[in-house]
């Protein structure tokens, strides 16, 4: 778990690098993800720290999503402000079921993990809160954009877990 959720947040901290190495920097929309991304960092530092005091391993795949999620951020930033809305409205609804999927596994057996978990889970539905609050959904194509990108975010967790 710790791993998939490592490899979600790392990509996830990509995906905002290059959503902020396109968008015009006193945007609304650049001072929305700026303050995401921060909040990403800090979901991915704990999950380094519980990596290395667990002694986990990181997916082998991780210089893939590094590419992969700078890919998605830029070329979504480059469509439009909305699509780059999109984009985290669309993973952040995976990283929530993904999330409470762990935490219904997790049950009471690692009430830390546990914890984390929660507590992530309640910033990255924040994040998608905030994406449709400033205009996700009036992205070009929203409904085939965030339908490929969910479909791009199961298959990277389904990876991240046997790879």
């Amino acid at each position: 778990m710790v791993r998939v959720d490592q490899a979600g947040e790392y990509g996830a901290t990509r995906i905002y690098a290059g959503q902020l190495a396109v968008l015009r920097r006193n945007c609304p929309e650049a001072k929305l993800v700026a303050r995401m991304a921060a909040q990403e960092q800090r979901h991915l530092d704990r999950f380094n720290a519980l990596m290395a005091e667990r002694r986990v391993r990181p997916t082998a795949l991780q210089p893939l999503w590094s590419i992969a999620g700078f890919a998605l951020g830029a070329a979504t930033a480059l469509m439009s402000e909305e699509a780059a809305l999109a984009c985290t409205d669309a993973v952040e609804t995976e990283i929530d079921k993904h999330y409470a999927r762990q935490l219904t596994e997790i049950g009471e057996d690692d009430p830390e993990l546990s914890a984390d978990v929660r507590e992530f889970q309640a910033e990255e539905l924040e994040h998608r809160e905030t994406a449709r609050a400033a205009g996700a959904a009036n992205a070009v194509g929203y409904p085939v954009l965030t339908a490929a990108i969910r479909a791009g975010c199961k298959a990277a967790i389904a990876l991240s877990k046997r790879i």
